[in-house]
């Protein structure tokens, strides 16, 4: 069965002004009398709620932390993407538009994304007059610095911490609105089921994460903005909180989940150190700006290296390998995330790897504080043969731009990066796949609308560094709340939502019972005990490359997993209090059934695609093969009751504006 995203005709740039100006409005009378439910409170969901209730709507915002202020959005570093062209280096909104979709290996629906790029440029206005501090150079102009996968410099940043600061500017948002009694907040509550009421989502129910109470809530629409699923694989460089519930509660009312096996690996991340380890820590992609990725020629040297033999400063530059930029002499050290992933892995698989389990590459800022150093030296009239000036200055050029990441790399890893080389390796970081929504942002249930990360639409296969922020903004500031009032049009005359209706009476009966289950029952392992498990199998069989044997070898395990989970679970604690592991208990439940679509995604793609990388489906160099003929499509798959019996629905992409091509960054 095909799919209809509800894509406007016309010339791609035409398509959403034309949209626009023909769908309908809801009056800001009619407003006042229509309640919205975002669920999750990030960039997607709060830039979503604090634009809705500026229009009028009255909102109910929901977040599991304790304020929105730590939604997990703070944890992108690096910055922001934006057609502005301020470098004047050829930018354009097509530019924009044509690396996203290249990016992404050509798996990512045009019209949404050439939308992203025309909005893309809005939201550093909005950011800017928000009073978020973003990087400005000498003149006063916003500054710019390039990410992987493109080769012009787009990307607006504060410092290392955007996220955290743009997170602020919707925060601000939301906090004017919260104040003028248009949002009302709801923290430390988790969304545990969707409420459909005459095939619409009507509401949710939530529980009290602070008391245990189980709560209806009812709206005319629901926005689920509640971030990825990256959590599957236990070890990821996403907040220990962040899960895929919500998302999966209403994959299993009827929201079609697409492209579950689209998962991007990270390639700068701090090396696992040990078993210990609950997540992993990221940093940034921007420090690939500056940064050189390398490892020794040699094995000779790698195995003194990892010996303790032998440190890295002691290594001359003829005997070191700057892998990447011997490969991808166009784009170097800023090629896509996934390519960059996969050639670290086939270094450390190799025997090249510099740490002591040999999963490490350095990225080494050494010549950039001589380059930068030699430039200060330059402006400021002294000896450019100073080596200890020049490298006094360059540091202090460094600090300025990526300070707050050096600081928390040598706190972790207790290593001062300014004097050696950082150690990285790749690491689950984001999900490209996610709920299925149309142009509008609908999910394949009517009311319910998926924001952010939570769906799949911008990103294809592989999420180019800097688009996220910028997804997750144009979502909630400029595209859904254009979009939702299509929909709400029709209900300006329905009235409030009662929550006394039989639909919410089973739908927290549901809940109930499920989480007296976990509160009962005598199993004798905890909820972590089968998380790590069950992530372990993620990473080996379903990582960063998978096959045929791995993946029909993971579903059967995923499966044994998931029922001896539900016999032998223990959950300690009472239910009508705060109970950390009984929240954990519910995520982890919905990991074990996600993971299975996962895999059954994966292996139903023969082919490779950005993140997703089938060995049987490689160039002779080692590189993702697609296949076009067969899989230019989005695989939406809606739930039947057992995962492993999910039914797919194929979404066709058709690329009338980009041609078709193997991506190349060489």
């Amino acid at each position: 069965m095909s799919l209809d995203a509800k894509i406007p005709e016309g010339p791609i740039d035409k398509k959403w002004i034309n949209h626009k100006n023909n769908i309908r409005l809801v009056n800001p009378a009619n407003k006042r009398s229509i309640d919205i439910i975002v669920v999750g409170t990030g960039l997607a969901g709060g830039s979503a709620a604090a634009s809705l209730a500026e229009m009028g709507y009255n909102v109910k915002a929901f977040c599991f932390q304790d304020s929105p202020r730590r939604a997990h959005s703070i944890a992108a570093q690096g910055g922001i993407n934006a057609a502005k062209n301020y470098q004047n280096d050829g930018d354009s909104t097509y530019r924009l538009f044509y690396d996203t979709v290249k990016g992404g290996d050509y798996r990512s629906r045009e019209a949404n994304v050439y939308r992203l790029a025309e909005v893309s440029a809005n939201i550093i206005d909005q950011c800017v007059a928000q009073g978020v501090p973003f990087a400005r150079e000498y003149g006063g102009l916003l500054d710019n610095r390039s990410f992987g996968g493109v080769q012009v410099s787009r990307t607006f940043y504060a410092k290392g911490q955007t996220g955290q600061q743009l997170l602020l500017g919707a925060y601000s948002a939301m906090s004017r609105q919260i104040g003028k009694g248009k949002i009302k907040m709801y923290n430390r509550h988790e969304m545990l089921d969707l409420v459909m009421v005459g095939g619409k989502a009507r509401g949710i129910i939530a529980r009290n994460l602070e008391t245990g109470e189980i709560e209806r809530h009812s709206a005319h629409a629901v926005v689920i903005a509640s971030g990825g699923y990256g959590n599957v694989f236990f070890l990821s460089t996403n907040a220990m909180g962040s899960n895929v519930t919500a998302s999966w509660k209403i994959h299993k009312k009827g929201a079609y989940f697409a492209n579950p096996c689209y998962t991007q690996i990270h390639p700068t991340c701090i090396p696992v150190s040990g078993d210990h380890q609950s997540k992993l820590t990221l940093m940034s992609e921007s420090l690939r700006n500056d940064g050189r990725i390398w490892v020794p020629k040699k094995k000779e040297d790698a195995e003194a290296i990892r010996a303790g033999k032998l440190k890295p400063t002691q290594l001359a530059e003829e005997d070191r390998d700057y892998y990447l930029e011997r490969r991808y002499p166009a784009f170097g050290n800023l090629v896509p995330r996934d390519v960059a992933s996969r050639a670290a892995k086939e270094r450390c698989d190799a025997g090249f790897g510099v740490n002591a389990t040999g999963e490490a590459v350095y990225l080494d800022f050494a010549a950039a504080i001589q380059r930068y150093g030699k430039e200060q030296a330059t402006v400021h009239g002294h000896d450019v043969n100073d080596k200890e000036l020049v490298t006094r200055l360059g540091k202090e050029v460094v600090k300025a731009k990526y300070g707050n990441l050096f600081q928390m790399y040598e706190k972790i890893v207790a290593q001062n990066p300014y004097e050696t080389p950082m150690m990285i390796y790749p690491a689950v970081h984001y999900t490209m796949g996610g709920i299925w929504v149309d142009y509008n942002l609908m999910t394949t249930i009517p009311g319910c609308y998926a924001a952010g990360e939570a769906n799949f639409s911008d990103h294809g296969a592989n999420r180019l560094g800097a688009s996220a922020l910028m997804q997750g903004l144009a979502d909630g500031y400029f595209v859904l709340p254009y979009t939702i009032g299509d929909y709400l049009a029709d209900d300006i005359r329905t009235g409030e939502i009662s929550t006394d209706l039989p639909e919410f009476a089973e739908a927290e009966k549901e809940v109930k019972d499920r989480l007296n289950f976990f509160i009962n029952n005598k199993g004798t392992h905890s909820v972590d005990h089968f998380h790590k498990r069950l992530g372990k199998v993620m990473w080996d069989k379903v990582g960063m490359a998978r096959n045929a044997k791995g993946l029909t070898e993971a579903i059967a395990e995923i499966r044994q997993i998931r029922d001896e989970f539900w016999k032998d679970v223990r959950v300690p604690g009472e239910l009508n209090e705060f109970n950390q592991e009984l929240e954990k208990a519910g995520r982890v439940a919905d990991f074990l059934e996600l993971a299975e679509l996962f895999a059954k995604d994966a292996l139903q793609r023969e082919e490779s695609c950005g993140g997703h990388f089938r060995e049987e489906s490689q160039t002779e160099e080692g590189e993702a093969k697609r296949d076009d003929e067969n899989f230019t499509y989005v695989a939406a798959w809606e739930y039947t009751g057992d995962p492993g019996e999910a039914k797919l629905h194929k979404e066709e992409l058709n690329y009338e504006n980009i041609e078709l091509k193997q991506r190349s960054y060489k």
